[in-house]
């Protein structure tokens, strides 16, 4: 039997999925509930990559989440199934925003002080390592050609911070078949960011 928290968690799910649906639909009426429904857990997503960023970047976490909801509901029809599936999305997008931004720092620094992302081992490819966030984006980039789905799973666990089980759900595979992608990805991206080889592609 569920308990209460539980119980409010699926409701909280489900009411995220009907709007979904009706803005998959075409009622653009619905982004200011949509916002309002998902913007804290999407500032504590937020919080959580800012944390890892360098101390003088010029994005905090507020301004990170805005420009991703401007990106995220200025982009036409939206396409996303239920929570889990908009969740991943809107971590993809927060990614991109940090890479584009790491690349223009180092540019502009010439190769200088570079923008690092810690990835644990309860939430990462790599445990306790420091890792350079633009190489991390590379890596998963070279990924994807090799096993699309496996960069995937990186992409809703690590950056989407969603459970197995919500991963799962997203891409249509079983808990164990994930786990089995996600334990590829890890080694192999671990191999990659060691190593500072280019990955083969």
């Amino acid at each position: 039997m569920l308990g209460w928290l539980e119980l409010e968690a699926v409701a909280s799910e489900r009411a995220i999925t009907e709007v979904l649906t009706g803005l998959r639909k075409g009622n653009r009426q619905l982004e200011t509930k949509l916002v309002e429904m998902v913007y804290p857990e999407l500032h504590k997503l937020a919080r959580y990559y800012m944390r890892h960023e360098r101390p003088n970047h010029t994005l905090q976490p507020t301004g990170l989440l805005h420009e991703a909801f401007v990106k995220l509901l200025g982009s036409g029809a939206p396409a996303w199934q239920d929570r889990a599936h908009f969740y991943a999305v809107a971590a993809r997008v927060m990614r991109q925003i940090l890479v584009d931004h790491a690349r223009g720092f180092t540019a502009g620094k010439r190769g200088g002080q570079q923008v690092r992302l810690a990835l644990d081992d309860a939430r990462c490819v790599a445990s306790e390592r420091d890792t350079n966030l633009i190489a991390l984006d590379d890596a998963l980039k070279d990924l994807e050609k090799l096993d699309p789905r496996a960069a995937r799973v990186v992409e809703l666990r690590f950056f989407g911070g969603l459970t197995e089980r919500e991963a799962a759900e997203v891409l249509g595979l079983s808990v164990s078949g994930l786990k089995r992608d996600w334990q590829f990805a890890r080694a192999w991206l671990f191999q990659q960011l060691d190593s500072g080889a280019p990955a083969a592609g």
